[in-house]
C-alpha cells in the first residue's frame, strides 16, 4: 500500500471507507462548480457500487489518493490521470472537500507530497492541470508548488488557465526548499 506525508497531510489509497465522504463532496454544489463538473446526482447505494467496483478494477491510467490530516481525518482526494508513458506526462487534480480544511495549507502539502511521489517515483516528466480561470485561489495556491500557467483553455463553455511544471523545475524547487525533503514515500517506486 503506497503511503506518503508531508508536513500536515498523509496521502493513502482509495479504500471503501471513503464513500460517503467523496459522495458527499461530488453531491455539494459549490465544490462541483469549483471542479468544473455537474453535482452527482444519483442515489449514494448506486454511487457505492460504482465506487466498489473502481476499487476492485483501477485503471493504469489514473492513481488516485485520499488526502488525510496527520491525525487520520479523510478531508480530500488528489490524483495523477491521464497518464501518458510514452509522452511523460499526466495530469493532476486535487479536492479539498472538508471547508474547515481550506486556507490553511493543506492543499499545497498535498501537491508537494503528490509531486514528489510523481517525480521520484515515476518517469513522468510533465505534470500539467486545469484550473478555472476566475478560481484565483486555486491558481496562487498551485504556483506555491511550483506550477506556472503556460496556456488558457477553453472546455466544455468554461475557460481554464492550463498550468504545469516539469521534472526539471521540480528539482530545483527541492534543492532550493529543504522543506520538500520532509515527504517520505513508503511503497517501492513505481517504474
Amino acid at each position: 500500500m503506497t503511503t506518503l506525508s508531508h508536513e500536515k497531510v498523509v496521502l493513502r489509497e482509495k479504500s471503501i471507507t471513503d464513500a460517503a465522504r467523496d459522495f458527499a463532496w461530488r453531491a455539494d454544489e459549490e465544490l462541483a462548480e469549483l471542479d468544473a463538473a455537474a453535482p452527482l446526482r444519483m442515489a449514494f447505494p448506486e454511487y457505492l457500487m460504482f465506487y466498489a467496483e473502481e476499487l476492485d478494477y483501477p485503471s493504469p491510467r489514473r492513481q488516485r489518493f485520499a488526502i488525510d490530516t496527520l491525525d487520520g481525518e479523510h478531508i480530500g482526494n488528489c490524483m495523477y490521470y491521464d497518464i501518458n508513458e510514452t509522452q511523460g506526462e499526466c495530469e493532476l487534480g486535487i479536492m479539498v472537500g472538508d471547508r474547515a480544511y481550506w486556507n490553511k495549507g493543506y492543499g499545497t502539502m498535498a501537491v508537494d507530497a503528490l509531486l514528489s511521489h510523481i517525480f521520484s517515483g515515476t518517469r513522468m516528466r510533465r505534470v500539467y492541470l486545469h484550473t478555472l480561470d476566475w478560481n484565483i485561489r486555486a491558481q496562487k495556491a498551485f504556483a506555491k508548488t511550483g506550477f506556472t500557467p503556460v496556456d488558457k483553455v477553453s472546455r466544455g463553455g468554461r475557460a481554464f488557465v492550463r498550468m504545469e511544471i516539469t521534472r526539471d523545475q521540480w528539482e530545483k524547487r527541492r534543492q532550493a526548499a529543504p522543506t520538500q525533503a520532509k515527504t517520505s514515500v513508503k511503497a517501492p517506486a513505481r517504474k
